[in-house]
């Protein structure tokens, strides 16, 4: 995966967290992660056009096409798996997908002595679902790592002392080189939120953005590239549930609420100390701090009223940065979907290998966990099937 942690030079909106953590003395850290030092995409939300951050599609993946031992067929959507049953107890057979030709949408089947499910928290209970799975801890205990923001406006401004430099864009730079734990609690109860950077780009960037009006969000869209966006990520102990793709509900603890609340008054701080000359959040008031031009009481009146707002009653966007533990792990199918092995307490051969499978929420973004359970997983698989061939 190449993860390492040198930066070579550094986007917009980690510049202006790194820079405004230190001003505050707050603790602040460079991210290890999956693309070289050099990598200033910016666009890896996208997919990345020059394929130098490595996710599965540039490792796993590849290693699966080179190997022979698989194939990888796009644009198809996984209806149901489909079960046989022997003495009372299911066993995964295979899955029914659909694809489309010039002649329309048609319906095809794998067969398989092993299934492994990995559609993501959101999907995977869904599909269960509709294959008639019944355990009731299917697509309960959902947890989606609740994200509030705070924006700073920085001017291009002609000096050759503006900072960040003006040639510095908003939607460049290498995605979340910086973070700060000032307010993570991982020493302790181990639930608070983390405080990182987003990639936002002008579609995203004008949805967040409050409607004031529309001299007001041209203002805004004309200040995108030099908007900096700093978010605050919480581990969340409220839960949800996913009863199809389109019917989930969530409910977010009142702790949930003061840890984005404290983690979002930080990021407000974090802006202004690195030098920004507006600063607000996505709340539907759409208020705005000229921070250069405000008193000192003016300043901790804004970021006191505007992080205190109840987030609960939806006066201003609420994001979720990766969705998990729809389908628990355990060790009592009561109490969980999958048995420690991954495999589903009420099908014998059928695997997760996703998000899905965590049995909380994590406190730090899931990738490596994810593809660390999905290894786990794979292992379990291979024993079966290893079972299965010494049996003929």
């Amino acid at each position: 995966m190449g993860v390492q942690s040198e930066v070579e030079h550094e986007g917009f909106n980690n510049m202006i967290l790194r820079k405004g953590c230190e001003n505050l003395g707050y603790p602040v850290e460079t991210v290890p992660r999956n693309a070289p030092s050099d990598h200033y995409c910016g666009w890896c939300c996208f997919g990345c056009k020059d394929g130098r951050k490595k996710g599965t599609s540039e490792t796993w993946l590849v290693d699966l096409v080179e190997s022979g031992n698989g194939a990888i067929l796009p644009a198809c959507e996984a209806l149901r798996v489909i079960t046989d049953e022997s003495n009372g107890k299911k066993r995964a057979i295979g899955v029914a997908f659909a694809f489309y030709t010039p002649f329309g949408r048609e319906i095809g089947i794998v067969e398989s002595d092993v299934t492994v499910a990995a559609a993501g928290a959101i999907c995977t209970p869904a599909l269960l679902k509709r294959s008639g799975l019944k355990n009731p801890n299917i697509g309960k205990n959902l947890h989606i790592h609740p994200v509030v923001m705070a924006w700073g406006y920085f001017p291009d401004s002609p000096s050759p002392d503006a900072w960040p430099a003006a040639e510095k864009r908003s939607y460049e730079g290498g995605i979340i080189t910086t973070m700060s734990r000032i307010i993570a609690n991982f020493e302790t109860s181990g639930y608070g939120t983390v405080i990182q950077t987003p990639m936002l780009h002008p579609g995203l960037f004008s949805v967040l953005m409050p409607w004031i009006s529309g001299t007001d969000m041209k203002n805004r869209m004309v200040k995108f590239s030099r908007t900096a966006h700093i978010f605050a990520l919480a581990r969340d102990k409220g839960s949800g549930k996913i009863t199809s793709e389109t019917n989930i509900s969530y409910k977010l603890e009142d702790s949930d609420q003061e840890n984005l609340s404290k983690g979002l008054e930080k990021v407000m701080r974090i802006l202004a100390a690195a030098g920004a000359e507006e600063i607000g959040t996505q709340h539907t008031r759409g208020r705005v701090l000229k921070v250069k031009q405000a008193s000192e009481e003016e300043f901790e009146r804004f970021v006191k009223e505007e992080s205190l707002r109840p987030l609960q009653k939806l006066s201003g966007p609420i994001g979720s940065a990766h969705q998990m533990g729809s389908c628990r792990m355990g060790v009592d199918p009561k109490t969980s979907a999958v048995n420690p092995k991954g495999e589903i307490w009420e099908v014998d051969g059928l695997f997760l290998a996703d998000s899905s499978v965590f049995p909380t929420a994590l406190g730090v973004n899931p990738m490596v966990t994810i593809q660390a359970i999905a290894y786990c997983t794979a292992q379990s698989v291979l024993e079966v099937l290893g079972q299965k061939k010494s049996n003929i």
